[in-house]
């Protein structure tokens, strides 16, 4: 009696209880992005240096216990200014992800649902889209917009629509096949109710992953198109402006192997959360 008076678990609480324990890799990439954005969020916890004033007495210092980075060509500490620069890549691979998740989410979502002219049309502009590289891509749009960091993220969400859209339109393809879709119109519902209560729904799980992977992602491409110099300029301290300026003092090569191991690190972390994300879907 008290197993049949017992309610039964919902979809949410029974994936719950699959969800396997996070390996130590997941782990560990968790902790790095928990640094990330704490640098970004409060970098004066982490710091007491000045990102952009230095002392010229201590330019190219080496790694050592005052400055556990080194400095820079101008005596300013490359950690302070790694710390700093991380809330300029984190809020563009935002501003980035959140173009794609939006843009790209529902040009897949009516591409898939609707069909016909609407698909054939949605779907040639996501292949032109896919035949461009991204970055040549972001590339281009910076260059239509200008030169700073907002308008490379701007480029960066451009070019991850097409990714989004593509995934989203095969999700909701898949989700408006099933029974339970079927059973909600002989129920009566209509089709954009449908569509908001229940394909949308459905067809989203696996744009999670993918955000999460496209973040580290435009991390990756944002840094590219600030070495390249698309981004902010000096004295700014973006992980890509870091590398080019870095680039200039080989023989100090410190000015190039922290902020491009931080990238790195970041861009690694997330595609690991990612790949654990979608495998316990």
């Amino acid at each position: 009696m008290s197993a049949v008076l017992s309610p039964s678990p919902t979809p949410v609480a029974q994936r719950a209880t699959r969800l396997p324990r996070p390996p130590l890799s997941v782990l560990l990439s968790f902790l790095a992005i928990a640094v990330i954005i704490a640098w970004s969020l409060v970098p004066g916890l982490f710091t007491s240096f000045d990102p952009a004033n230095g002392v010229p007495a201590n330019k190219l210092l080496g790694p050592s216990a005052a400055h556990w980075l080194g400095t820079d060509h101008l005596g300013r500490d490359l950690y302070t200014r790694i710390v700093y620069g991380t809330a300029s890549s984190v809020a563009s691979a935002l501003i980035a992800v959140a173009i794609g998740v939006f843009a790209g989410g529902l040009i897949g979502l009516l591409a898939g649902f609707l069909q016909g002219w609407t698909d054939i049309v949605l779907a040639r502009l996501v292949d032109v889209l896919l035949a461009i590289p991204n970055l040549l891509l972001a590339v281009i749009v910076v260059t239509a917009l200008g030169f700073d960091t907002t308008n490379a993220a701007i480029a960066t969400g451009v070019s991850a629509v097409a990714v989004f859209a593509r995934v989203m339109r095969a999700e909701v393809i898949k989700t408006r096949q099933a029974t339970f879709i079927e059973a909600a119109y002989l129920q009566g519902g209509s089709r954009w109710y449908i569509l908001l209560h229940h394909v949308l729904p459905n067809a989203s799980r696996s744009v999670v992953s993918l955000a999460v992977l496209q973040f580290g992602l435009s991390i990756l491409v944002i840094a590219s198109l600030a070495f390249l110099g698309y981004g902010d300029p000096p004295p700014a301290s973006d992980w890509g402006l870091l590398i080019a300026i870095g680039k200039d003092y080989l023989k100090w090569p410190w000015l190039v192997y922290a902020p491009a191991f931080i990238t790195i690190v970041t861009v690694l972390s997330m595609n690991r959360i990612s790949r654990w994300l979608r495998n316990t879907h």
